[in-house]
């Protein structure tokens, strides 16, 4: 049995954040949730972690929400079926909404909640191995916390299939889909995850925050005239910070800008 239900390790800028339930497949509970929410806390307000890299012990990611955990929330217990989803939600929202870069490997079993997880991730590469179910409709539930995410990465009409059928689909299709960025091969895995957080990590850390809330703005809205406005005045006050001035004099300088590394 593992000590702690996650481990948080932040080395050289890269905060990993490490699902420490393998002998339950790392399925999500209330202590793994809340542990995760506090890591996440955590390292949105610590200046050291440029990026953060969500994995998990043993060989499967995530099986989704632990049945034990939820299996005291039925029809006649209404309270907690009320109040133990929230924790998931809101988790899965301050992921989503991190000002960090962050990065899911994930391998073996990707389930219900572990969708959701990877989907709240910028990136996401796969062990060519893993698998991938929206398993919830087996059970008589619905995939509604993890939906946004999720139909975002996939697309409505994907998700019209996979959210009925409950099948289960591997890495290629799961990248094929939009929910993985890249499939490797299980030995490279680690190996592609450290080379894309030290690419990150060239980057300026206030332009990639200011990056993920310019995606969350425009993504799958109207391209209105009002959205092409705001879109002027954001490109107008970047161009004006510090970070900016810094990183367009080095590279016209030919020099690395202050916060690369190497």
């Amino acid at each position: 049995m593992a000590e702690k239900p996650l481990s948080v390790r932040i080395d050289g800028g890269v905060a990993r954040l490490t699902l420490g339930r393998p002998e339950v497949h790392n399925a999500l509970d209330a202590e793994l949730i809340a542990a995760l929410s506090e890591a996440l806390n955590r390292v949105a307000g610590d200046d050291r972690v440029r990026v953060v890299l969500l994995t998990a012990e043993g060989e499967n990611f995530c099986a989704g929400a632990d049945l034990k955990w939820i299996g005291g929330s039925t029809e006649t217990d209404r309270d907690r079926s009320r109040t133990d989803p929230a924790p998931l939600g809101r988790l899965l929202q301050a992921l989503d909404r991190l000002p960090r870069p962050t990065v899911a490997l994930v391998r073996g079993a990707i389930y219900g909640g572990g969708i959701g997880l990877a989907a709240c991730c910028d990136l996401v590469l796969a062990d060519k191995n893993a698998w991938f179910c929206f398993s919830e409709v087996r059970l008589g539930l619905i995939p509604a916390i993890i939906s946004p995410y999720a139909v975002r990465a996939i697309g409505w009409r994907q998700a019209r299939r996979y959210f009925l059928t409950a099948e289960t689909f591997d890495a290629e299709t799961a990248h094929r889909l939009g929910l993985v960025h890249e499939v490797t091969a299980p030995r490279d895995l680690e190996r592609r995850g450290e080379r894309l957080c030290a690419a990150v990590m060239r980057n300026g850390p206030a332009a990639m925050a200011a990056a993920k809330n310019l995606l969350a703005e425009v993504g799958c809205r109207p391209i209105t005239d009002g959205l092409v406005d705001r879109m002027v005045e954001r490109t107008a006050t970047i161009r004006t910070t510090a970070e900016a001035r810094q990183g367009i004099g080095a590279f016209l300088n030919k020099r690395p800008p202050p916060w690369a590394k190497s």
